[in-house]
């Protein structure tokens, strides 16, 4: 895809959110739907097999948008939907908990680390997002409403609590967990489990897991000061931005709150501390400044990389700045101008923009992630439209599982 430039601001966020849905509109794995991990890189496993749970409900909302804005027509993307959920349907689940990875043709669990072939309840937390959206949103078909439905009430949440009431990231039923498992524990991108937990009708984790167990954890609360910017919530200096983005590309955080923080704020509060951070520059990469900044994790020259200000190997990840538009708009339109209109020629491609790239050791990666691709698009719609945020948080599974943990918010009332 051609670099257009000079193009207004709203037409530039048009341009690059329709490029980045190209990622699941066109590279979808063809027998499953669901969204393939990464579009390359060697990593030690077949690219073109290895579906995601997570990067697939996060690409459901990708699509959504698609439909949304006539990028596709909404039959195909239902149709699409509906593949998925039969797919899903047969796959590998460990009680109704989904695998971090799928064989994109057979549905059988690929471990996404030695010994790490069960349940992923964070994965499966975001893959329901996104199939909660879709039920949402094409309430034309009650039937995909009612499979979906299924598929969220066969989520066993509780099966991942362990005795002292903390909730387990990965499970496997045939096997106890590894002494050295941690449980989930704030601040970070797990929030929705304990939200659709919450909610569950059959089979909830009970909201002292998420006051008692997740904001006791050490890092949860922050409240220190970056330049002019108070953080509420995370670990020093914020940890990478996916932390504070991934909650909220269904769940509305506009005035949400609870006893811990306003979660608006905190995402805010979060971004404009990245930026901070590449602003102040303190190992001089090449490149960072108020049109280029935004660290998360993502690829890097030497492999995948939590990218953070405390982990900062001078390479920008464009869904960073680009993810946190409905938080701070004005901040990252420099940074989508600079990248699309003076770099889009070493980093802009057929589905967007790539993965990462750095200035400083003239790099880019030769690959997409669905994880990365997603919340751009996601990001984008929500900062013009809301409509992932209206969709998503409408849902009763959302609201009661935010009512249930103390929750207060204006669409909540």
């Amino acid at each position: 895809m051609a670099v257009l430039r000079g193009l207004d601001d709203a037409a530039l966020r048009d341009r690059v959110a329709q490029a980045s849905a190209l990622y699941f509109l066109d590279w979808s794995h063809p027998v499953s739907g669901m969204a393939r991990e990464r579009s390359g890189g060697a990593f030690g496993y077949d690219v073109g097999e290895t579906v995601c749970a997570g990067g697939t409900g996060f690409g459901l909302l990708a699509q959504i948008v698609a439909a949304e804005r006539g990028w596709r027509p909404r039959r195909d993307i239902l149709d699409r939907t509906e593949r998925l959920v039969g797919f899903l349907e047969t796959a590998d689940r460990f009680d109704g908990v989904f695998p971090h990875f799928l064989h994109g043709t057979t549905g059988r669990a690929l471990p996404f680390m030695p010994g790490d072939d069960g349940g992923d309840l964070v994965e499966t937390a975001f893959l329901m997002l996104g199939l909660l959206g879709a039920a949402a949103y094409f309430s034309e078909e009650p039937s995909l409403a009612a499979r979906i439905q299924a598929l969220f009430d066969a989520v066993n949440w509780a099966a991942h609590l362990r005795d002292d009431g903390a909730v387990m990231w990965h499970r496997h039923p045939d096997r106890p967990w590894p002494s050295n498992a941690l449980p989930i524990r704030g601040w970070n991108e797990a929030l929705p489990v304990f939200v659709l937990g919450a909610g569950s009708h059959s089979h909830p984790i009970p909201a002292r897991s998420y006051h008692q167990s997740w904001a006791r954890a050490p890092a949860f609360r922050n409240g220190q000061r970056y330049g002019t910017v108070t953080l509420p919530l995370g670990p020093d200096w914020g940890g990478p931005l996916f932390l504070s983005q991934y909650p909220f590309l269904g769940i509305d955080p506009r005035g949400l709150r609870d006893d811990y923080a306003d979660y608006g704020v905190q995402a805010r509060a979060h971004a404009l501390v990245n930026r901070h951070h590449c602003l102040r520059n303190p190992h001089g990469w090449k490149g960072y400044g108020p049109d280029l900044w935004g660290l998360t994790a993502s690829d890097d020259p030497g492999g995948y990389v939590a990218h953070s200000p405390t982990e900062d190997t001078g390479t920008i990840t464009p869904s960073a700045a680009l993810g946190s538009f409905p938080f701070a708009p004005d901040e990252a339109m420099p940074v989508l101008r600079h990248m699309h209109d003076d770099l889009g020629d070493w980093i802009w491609g057929e589905a967007g923009f790539v993965d990462a790239f750095s200035p400083t050791h003239d790099w880019a990666a030769d690959s997409r992630l669905a994880i990365d691709q997603a919340p751009i698009v996601i990001g984008l719609e929500n900062h013009r439209s809301g409509l992932l945020w209206r969709l998503v948080s409408g849902r009763p599974e959302v609201r009661r599982g935010l009512q249930a943990l103390g929750f207060t918010a204006p669409y909540l009332a």
